[in-house]
């Protein structure tokens, strides 16, 4: 979690330039997943038989986005819920790890590449963007960098290779370290795209990284064992987001500090919610899991959990 200053030259305001055909490789394929195409389909297939479904198809996901050892079954679950048949559209909402920014960022690449083919940015939706004037454009080294977009590509490729008028095209958007104001700024500018029933919202997330190495080691002992209140403290603020109230959601983050790296996607889409016609959509985790089950001090995890939005 949190990033790092960069060049200024890295991050530019986005100027509506054509973005032409620069590709985004899959930087991340062959460590963090697999960069052959029929072993990827067939694990991720694997994950989505194993998953439970919601009975309700998804307008929105947060899923999260380690490697797919480890957060790959969880994310399964927010995936299977999608009916690619309803949607026209795939907006990706993630943080970002590596770079400091105090906007959200659009990438300048037209295409995403997979080892599962390729995703189509939108590029008319990036324009209407870019021309609000409120998004910085990202040099394609800084996306290559960023994982937790990525992440998502190959299971957005998986959910719609049934899909009969092909891929959807990709809105993908890395969220900066917004305050508030911002993340309600942002949130009044993507609702209308919300509105839009055809538009799947995925929001990437891993919840709680504890542990030393995270430098957050908390551990409320009434809560039980280590992983039980790591655990606790998770399911406190998934509650909050369940409740759809980004004010709520702003508080616990500022008096627990936990580390979900998500948080500013998660506050801008909780801002969309609140400012769209859809704020009568529900939120409901289905899934929760950890990389490890802590029980002291020299231990250390990260947390995984999917919610539908319907």
């Amino acid at each position: 979690v949190g990033g790092y200053w960069v060049r200024a030259s890295t991050i530019k305001q986005a100027q509506g330039e054509p973005m032409g055909e620069l590709v985004r490789a899959a930087s991340h394929a062959g460590s963090w997943y697999t960069d052959d195409g029929p072993s990827l389909s067939k694990e991720l297939d694997k994950y989505i038989a194993a998953a439970g479904k919601h009975p309700k198809s998804a307008r929105a996901l947060i899923v999260p986005h380690a490697g797919y050892s480890y957060s790959g079954p969880a994310a399964a679950w927010g995936y299977k819920c999608v009916n690619p048949d309803d949607i026209a559209r795939v907006f990706l909402l993630g943080p970002s790890h590596h770079v400091f920014l105090h906007k959200c960022a659009l990438s300048r690449a037209g295409v995403y590449r997979t080892p599962l083919g390729d995703l189509a940015i939108d590029k008319t939706v990036y324009s209407e963007l870019r021309a609000t004037g409120q998004f910085m454009d990202m040099e394609l080294g800084v996306d290559e960098s960023e994982h937790s977009l990525e992440m998502h590509l190959p299971y957005i490729v998986k959910t719609f290779e049934s899909r009969e008028s092909g891929m959807p095209p990709l809105v993908p958007i890395m969220v900066g370290a917004l305050t508030p104001a911002a993340e309600a700024a942002y949130g009044a500018l993507l609702a209308k795209y919300l509105d839009d029933p055809a538009n799947l919202f995925i929001i990437s997330s891993d919840f709680c990284h504890w542990g030393k190495r995270f430098d957050y080691t908390p551990w409320d002992k009434s809560a039980g064992r280590l992983h039980q209140a790591i655990e606790a403290l998770d399911r406190m603020g998934m509650k909050i987001i369940e409740a759809k109230d980004p004010d709520a959601f702003t508080e616990y983050i500022a008096r627990f500090k936990n580390t979900i790296c998500g948080r500013h996607p998660i506050g801008v889409f909780l801002q969309t919610l609140r400012q769209s016609q859809s704020s009568g959509l529900s939120v409901a985790f289905t899934r929760y899991e950890q990389s490890s089950a802590c029980e002291g001090y020299e231990d250390s995890s990260v947390s995984y959990a999917s919610a539908v939005v319907f």
